[in-house]
């Protein structure tokens, strides 16, 4: 049996409306989920809303409502955004539910058990956009490095031993070379740790907003400890002995944008190994969007709102946009151009014109029925193993994840099949060679097959209507099905266009 599979998208911070960031980080993961459970793997996918805090606090007073009421209202609307993406999502979480706050109860006891907590005094700089602390050499022009204010704080407080993990944490880091990627954000993370690391206050007490802390009502837990247990919260624990912890636990794989790295691989380590745990197997950090090589902000007014996305361009043609256009991991930027030379050269010209014809001919001179292949020449396996041979080459990729090179070496096998199709020339063959012809087609029909198949993860809905085309049953849809070939002359529905070209509408 394939070992199961836990992934994670950050828990969405509650202070505003998701946007193209919350959008990518969400996609990435429902790619890769749906492309594990294709692949036969058990799997929980993980994401929810992050609803304590400093910043949420103020947020709720601004918009005149009590802290509860304001974030029942915004986690939904980033329950609303994964419903219009299809995110396949087993569970949804948010931190001011009973099994998270019983669940970072515990998590602090461990701390305090293990000798890694103490009651001190905090004094230095704080950003509440950013919910962190940073010390006097990391500001910036009197900002914080994220170009947050930030402002001097005086309170008691609750600390974790930070810094007495440094060398542990750099011996899991060289014992587990992957467990932090891309290798440049690894390489930011060692320095930083090997630079030396300062105790972590882990609760405040100058506002209510969050979960006291056990034996001691007047301190709130550090928010970013409180938020990180999301991902025990979501396997049952502190029930270390049920199914599901013991399935999933430790996560496979969180996804990240590069801004909460530091959170993710040292902090949450640290705090994991101190109560017994393990660390998660791998922190993946994805890169920024900017608009029309513009960075993205409110005061700009050039926010992507990823329903109006959805609304314009298709839900298919934005997750392939977004998962396709930049390598993961980097920087990237949406442009309306970028966006159309997508959907009209890679899908409608390119995946959509190739099951076009391929479906149309097969409609016009097989009857509306699948062929019957002749024996097959080598030309014909060429193709075919071309095909077969993506699946070993995408588990590479996706359990990095690269979902950019998955669709990359995808698109490389549509771009063989297209340039045969030109090659074999069916429409001359069936006035010449119909039963060759038969053969070509059904080759054809067998290479689209495999493509929508593992096209699913990125694109489901088009996937399924191009595998509805092609007579495949719901039950045949998984990767172990890729082994079975298309059944000689099986009736066929009507062919219809599943990527259409897109075109400006008149002003």
């Amino acid at each position: 049996m394939p070992a199961p599979f836990y992934i994670t998208t950050p828990i969405y911070y509650v202070n505003d409306s998701p946007h193209i960031g919350h959008a990518y980080t969400t996609l990435a993961c429902d790619a890769v989920a749906r492309f594990m459970r294709l692949d036969g793997r058990r799997v929980r996918f993980l994401t929810g809303t992050d609803e304590h805090g400093q910043k949420v606090e103020k947020a709720a007073r601004d918009a005149g409502l009590d802290p509860q009421a304001f974030t029942d209202r915004v986690s939904q609307r980033f329950r609303d955004l994964a419903a219009a993406m299809r995110v396949s999502n087993d569970d949804f979480i948010r931190t001011t539910e009973p099994r998270h706050k019983r669940a970072v109860t515990e998590l602090w006891r461990r701390l305090v058990a293990s000798g890694d907590i103490y009651l001190g005094k905090y004094a230095g700089w704080y950003s509440v956009r950013d919910e962190a602390f940073y010390a006097e050499n990391e500001l910036v022009n009197g900002r914080a490095p994220t170009g947050a204010p930030v402002e001097w704080v005086e309170e008691p407080s609750y600390f974790f031993r930070l810094s007495v993990w440094q060398e542990r944490l750099l011996t899991f880091y060289e014992a587990n070379p992957d467990c932090i990627l891309p290798l440049s954000r690894r390489n930011e993370v060692v320095s930083f740790v090997r630079s030396g690391l300062q105790d972590l206050s882990v609760s405040r007490t100058s506002f209510r907003w969050g979960i006291p802390v056990p034996d001691d009502p007047a301190h709130v837990m550090y928010v970013w400890l409180d938020a990180l247990t999301n991902y025990l919260s979501a396997v049952g624990y502190p029930d270390t002995e049920g199914a599901e912890f013991r399935s999933f636990w430790p996560a496979d794989l969180h996804v990240v944008g590069k801004d909460i790295l530091r959170f993710h691989t040292v902090y949450w380590p640290a705090f994991l190994m101190s109560a017994g745990l393990a660390p998660p197997r791998r922190v993946f950090a994805h890169g920024w969007w900017t608009n029309e090589g513009q960075k993205i902000s409110k005061s700009l007014g050039n926010v992507i709102d990823p329903h109006e996305l959805i609304g314009r361009y298709g839900l298919d043609a934005t997750r392939y946009f977004l998962l396709r256009e930049v390598p993961f991991g980097a920087d990237g930027d949406f442009s309306h151009a970028g966006m159309v030379r997508r959907m009209n050269a890679d899908l409608a010209n390119d995946y959509g014109n190739l099951a076009q014809r391929v479906l149309a001919m097969i409609a016009r001179n097989c009857g509306g029925r699948l062929p019957v292949p002749g024996p097959l020449l080598e030309t014909d396996e060429v193709l075919l193993a071309a095909a077969a041979a993506l699946l070993p080459r995408l588990r590479a990729e996706m359990s990095v994840p690269a979902p950019h090179r998955a669709l990359e070496l995808i698109w490389e096998v549509i771009g063989e099949a297209n340039r045969w199709v030109d090659a074999q020339a069916p429409w001359t063959l069936r006035k010449t060679d119909p039963a060759r012809m038969a053969t070509v087609l059904w080759v054809l029909a067998e290479t689209l097959r495999r493509l929508a198949i593992l096209t699913q993860p990125f694109m489901p809905d088009a996937s399924a209507k191009l595998l509805d085309q092609l007579g495949v049953p719901a039950e045949a849809r998984d990767f172990a099905a890729l082994a079975n070939p298309l059944a000689a002359d099986s009736p066929l529905p009507a062919p219809a266009g599943v990527f259409p070209r897109y075109v400006e509408a008149a002003a």
